[in-house]
């Protein structure tokens, strides 16, 4: 069964508003098993939104309409709908009264006329109940295809969705479709598709589907199944398999678990304390590492030193080092691990220098060339990366890259 999701509002074309409502109606109705393959944004004209409604009902089994269903003049969604599906509109008692209780326990609130226009509602329509607004939500069902109203506030929307919508479409599609993330640090993700290739040549339920992250490979696994038990069965042997394949390089398997998240479980495991040492990142690796809650078990403190004073001073490299090789070098980023270590009295360390751009950069040394060191009780790895992004993107690079080398140092994987 096909679904097409049809958002409205001219604030949205005009982008004062992230259209967050299409990204949850999409993940929702693909966990009920729905194929979607459009999805639309039409403004707040009568005509318009008549044209883009006939053109969903065309090429979808249901249509989910989100916003548009307000008090005001511009608020056309309902009567636009119902014209489509020959319907007249009546005014509903029974909404009526919700709406007058909602302002009556606001209290400080007056109800004005227009808001009685939230009442009517097309003949036939099943009226779902709005327990945080007053806009009703609306179900038409055609002979060929069904339209789903919802309003436009997400926090509307959402319990909405949840506590009616879901359960109407779970009757229209019985099956269900579950997926499971992995997540992959270290490899790119050409290299990740070639590993699984076969299977993805082959994949029918469950699919492989690889995304690439900055830094990151996720791959996502999804079944169609009867219910989620069932979706599991299907979906362990493929995990099985990719464990085989990629082993150590996956980090977690939880959606809600980040790279950052893994490597700070490692420390702790450990009880290994660590420092960073920045420079071209200013800041960016401290601020991810702390994202985790619970790190200052592990993390006490961090420099940034972006001046080749700074390093010398703070940090200890040497001037030598620093005349000979210059601030990007392995060499430093050596220096700049071990003395951040020593400074800080932590087990581990990590250091990064190098050129972000856009300027800086030489044929020798050219933009996007990054040195991260990874000090670990005594012994120091250095790694030399060349990014090819912009400023910012080189530099979100390097952070993943130095969580990633801290993990492998960490499961003793520098020998890989």
């Amino acid at each position: 069964m096909t679904v097409e999701l049809l958002s409205v509002g001219t604030e949205l074309l005009l982008g004062n508003i992230v259209n967050t409502n299409a990204a949850y109606l999409a993940e929702r109705c693909a966990s009920l098993g729905l194929s979607c393959y459009y999805q639309s944004v039409v403004g707040d004209n009568e005509e318009r939104l008549e044209s883009a409604i006939r053109l969903a009902l065309s090429r979808a089994d249901i249509v989910i309409l989100s916003g548009g269903l307000g008090p005001t003049k511009d608020d056309l969604t309902k009567e636009v709908t119902a014209r489509v599906f020959g319907r007249e509109l009546y005014k509903d008692a029974h909404t009526k009264e919700r709406i007058a209780g909602y302002f009556r326990q606001m209290k400080t609130v007056r109800v004005t006329e227009n808001n009685w226009k939230q009442a009517l509602v097309p003949e036939g329509a099943i009226v779902v109940d709005n327990h945080n607004g007053t806009a009703p939500g609306l179900i038409i069902e055609g002979e060929k295809n069904t339209a789903i109203l919802l309003p436009g506030p997400p926090n509307e929307l959402k319990p909405m969705f949840e506590e009616a919508i879901a359960p109407y479409l779970n009757k229209l599609e019985p099956e269900e479709i579950h997926s499971k993330m992995i997540k992959l640090c270290g490899i790119g993700e050409s290299r990740a598709e070639t590993v699984i290739y076969d299977l993805m040549k082959k994949q029918t339920n469950p699919t492989i589907a690889p995304y690439a992250k900055t830094g990151e490979v996720h791959l996502r696994v999804t079944a169609k199944a009867e219910n989620k038990t069932e979706a599991e069965k299907l979906i362990a042997p493929v995990l099985e398999e990719l464990y085989r394949r990629f082993g150590s390089l996956i980090y977690t398997e939880e959606e809600e678990i980040n790279l950052e998240d893994a490597v700070v479980d490692i420390l702790k495991e450990k009880e290994i304390t660590l420092t960073t040492a920045e420079s071209c990142t200013g800041g960016k690796l401290a601020g991810r590492i702390m994202n985790v809650a619970g790190v200052s078990d592990v993390y006490y403190e961090g420099y940034i030193t972006y001046s080749n004073a700074a390093k010398e001073k703070i940090l200890g490299v040497s001037c030598d080092t620093l005349e000979s090789f210059g601030a990007v070098s392995p060499q430093t980023a050596e220096e700049m691990a071990a003395g951040a270590a020593k400074a800080a009295g932590a087990d581990a360390a990590l250091s990064v220098t190098g050129i972000a751009g856009p300027d800086g950069g030489t044929e020798e040394k050219p933009v996007g060339l990054v040195y991260i060191g990874c000090y670990l009780r005594g012994n120091t790895r250095v790694e030399e990366f060349r990014f090819t992004g912009n400023r910012e993107k080189n530099r979100d690079y390097a952070v993943v890259r130095a969580l990633t080398l801290l993990r492998e140092e960490l499961l003793g994987l520098s020998d890989r």
